[in-house]
Formats: C-alpha cells, structure tokens, sequence
C-alpha cells in the first residue's frame, strides 16, 4: 500500500490528539497538516504535548492547496465537520469524519458530491469496533425481540443528543423491527421527557454525566427474559482502531459510507 497523506482538523482535542499518534505510529500514514481555529503558520510541535513537525493551518483550503492530501480525518464539531466535509470533497480530499449531527438533507447532498467527484467518503457516529459490533447484535437481536430500549451515557462537555450511536442504533433495529409503541397504552409522563425520546417505538435515553467517556447499553424484554447488550469506551484510544480502519477503506470507495458497519465484514 503507497502511503497516505493525511491532514487532521481537531489536532488539539481529544480524540484529535489521539489520531496524530496513531497517524505517526502507522507505517503507511504520513500527517502532512493539521487544522485549528488559531495558531496559524507555526508547526505543531510548537504546542506543547505534540512532536510531529507539520504546519498548522487555520484555512482548510489553504491547507488542502499547499499540502495536497488524500485524506482529511475531522474530529471537530458537528457544525464545522459539516463544513469541512464539503469543502474536502470539492478538492478531491476524501474525508473521515467522527463528529454527528449530520441530518438526511446533509447525508444527500455529500452523497452528491462523492458521486460527482470520484471519491469516498466515510462518516462514523462511532469509530470504536466494540461499539460497532454492539450495534450490530442489537439488530440481529431486534428479530426475536420487539421491545427494546436504548441507554447512552457520555461525557457532560458532548453537545448533541441522543448520541450519533443511539440514533444509529435506533435506525438500525427499525430496518428489522416493525414500529411499535412500547408500554401501557395509557402511560401519561408526569415529568415531560421522562420516557426518554421516542423513535419508531423505540425509547432512547441520554445520560451525561462527568467522568463518563462513551458508553451504550441496548436492552430487550421478552416473556420472562432480557437481553442486555452493552458496549464501554474508557479512553479515547478505544476509537483509533475504528478510525485506522476508516482511513484504509476511504481509498477504495467510491461513495458516501455512513456508519463504519457497513465496512465491517
């Protein structure tokens, strides 16, 4: 395999500062740039806990110009990863991106844009396999079992909810689960909003507390039995095998993947 030119947008984060280690620790990675909203011109082994010596770009666009990069790997926010995912695609960068809250409308339009471009494009809600293997039992689950409820934990500093996870797995057990309103026909919510959020049936609930990092539990009621299936990140350096895996794929599609379950065999 050549090697990959990547460029990282949320270097400084925590999940960014995770992806410049595994990009340098990787063989045929090579980090050509980093994305920030300051520090513009320096290199980022001018910041403290970085050693890599590559510029820091505050303009995408100038970056992707003067680097020329195969891959943007995004770990901001939803509003900017939005951004910066298109801006990629509109120069041919192929971009891997971990923030949520892309809505169908943004799911088309860069479905679009890889198809008029050429290239690939990967967006993952989550990037931990465990928690792409969770999804997937839950849906095989979803089958046998048609009253399932959904509890997402997370860090209290996330900004959107239910999570990227929640929703995906809520989406995922509705392709083989027939809609169902759970509970007694006449259940009334003393306090709004204390049944959680309600998709196709399925009941989501969202946690977020400090000291949480991402954390999902999946359950299911039957006659006399449950099934809980539960998926736990404890650090961040739980999602970089999902991201390495991420970057391999982008380069041999040709399409918007949504979801990293559905390059997992």
């Amino acid at each position: 395999m050549s090697e990959i030119k990547i460029v990282i947008a949320g270097a400084r984060g925590r999940m960014g500062s995770e992806a410049v280690k595994l990009v340098e620790d990787t063989k045929q990675f090579q980090l050509v740039a980093v994305v920030d909203h300051k520090y513009e011109g320096m290199r980022l082994n001018q910041i403290e806990g970085f050693n890599a010596d590559v510029p820091v770009y505050t303009d995408i666009e100038k970056c992707f110009f003067e680097t020329n990069p195969d891959v943007l790997i995004d770990l901001t926010t939803p509003e900017i990863g939005k951004v910066h995912t298109k801006k990629a695609l509109l120069h041919g960068v192929r971009p891997v991106v971990g923030t949520t809250g892309f809505s169908e409308a943004d799911l088309k339009e860069l479905q679009q844009l890889t198809e008029e471009k050429g290239i690939g494009a990967i967006i993952a809600p989550n990037f931990a396999i465990g928690a792409i293997l969770m999804m997937k039992f839950s849906q095989m689950a979803a089958k046998y079992f048609q009253d399932v409820e959904i509890i997402e934990q997370h860090h209290d500093q996330k900004l959107d909810a239910p999570s990227g996870t929640g929703l995906k797995t809520a989406e995922m057990i509705s392709e083989v689960r027939e809609e169902k309103q759970q509970g007694h026909p006449n259940e009334h919510e003393i306090l709004p909003g204390a049944r959680g959020a309600n998709m196709n049936g399925i009941r989501i609930h969202s946690v977020r507390l400090p000291g949480l990092i991402a954390h999902q539990e999946v359950l299911f009621g039957g006659d006399g039995q449950t099934l809980k299936i539960r998926h736990d990140s404890y650090n961040r350096a739980s999602f970089m095998s999902g991201v390495k895996l991420a970057v391999e794929n982008v380069m041999n599609v040709d399409l918007l993947v949504y979801g990293l379950e559905n390059i997992i065999e």
